[in-house]
């Protein structure tokens, strides 16, 4: 019997073991998806102040990219990594404290109404990624709100000093593509994560059958999830596009 390479935790997962790992940890295509609403946000400013975005985008590429993400896998390994715990907490750390001065610093230069969203910010890592409160932040429609429409009205707070309409509207567009995003990807990470073996047939009414598995199972939606965040990264370029 041939060697047959172990399911992998995440379509974007590498082969475990060394850097690979921190590369994985990083959940590339989500982090691009999710950094994207930070870029729509801010270019819908009346005026878009690129260095004050460019300092948003990196914060929350620490905070949410590196920080959430460590938190995540310190709790329960889902990723099955081998990053020592205590990287992982340094890593979290680290990263948040870092967004969140970059955020202090911007605030005290502009608005600080964006303190707010800071201390919000600060509290939706640990609480989503952790499971605080026996998981009462860890669903569907916190996820949505935490990286969907957060993401996009701090933005937007950070470059226009404002909350409008646009912003608004925006935000629920991040929110109901982020639910979107959660109905394909929690099935997905089921069948990865947990599912010992997939074994089945579909019958067609023609009588041909054709093999139910994970892979079968698997292929389109994330097909879907690739597709997404190449569409939500083409519409925040061509924001950037349109304002420059």
């Amino acid at each position: 019997m041939g060697y047959e390479e172990p399911v992998r935790p995440a379509f974007y997962a590498l082969r475990p073991g060394g850097w690979r790992d921190y590369v994985t940890l990083l959940h590339p295509p989500y982090t691009a998806w999710h950094l994207s609403y930070v870029v729509v946000g801010g270019c819908l400013a009346p005026s878009v102040p690129w260095g004050r975005l460019s300092l948003t985008v990196l914060a929350f590429a620490l905070a949410m990219g590196i920080g959430a993400h460590a938190l995540d896998e310190l709790h329960g390994r889902p990723l099955g990594t081998a990053i020592p715990s205590h990287v992982l907490v340094v890593l979290a750390a680290l990263s948040v404290g870092a967004a969140c001065a970059i955020g202090i610093g911007v605030a005290t230069r502009t608005t600080f109404w964006l303190l707010a969203f800071i201390a919000v910010g600060a509290f939706l890592v640990p609480a989503y990624n952790l499971e605080l409160a026996g998981g009462r932040f860890h669903s569907d429609l916190w996820f949505a709100l935490a990286w969907g429409a957060f993401p996009v009205l701090t933005a937007y707070v950070a470059c226009a000093e404002r909350v409008r309409t646009e912003a608004v509207v925006a935000a629920a567009w991040a929110t109901t593509l982020s639910l979107a995003q959660r109905r394909l990807s929690t099935p997905m990470r089921r069948l990865r994560r947990n599912a010992r073996d997939v074994r089945g047939e579909i019958e067609l009414v023609d009588g041909a059958t054709e093999p139910l598995n994970r892979t079968t199972l698997t292929a389109a939606p994330e097909a879907a999830l690739r597709l997404l965040t190449v569409s939500t990264m083409l519409a925040a370029a061509t924001l950037v596009a349109l304002r420059l």
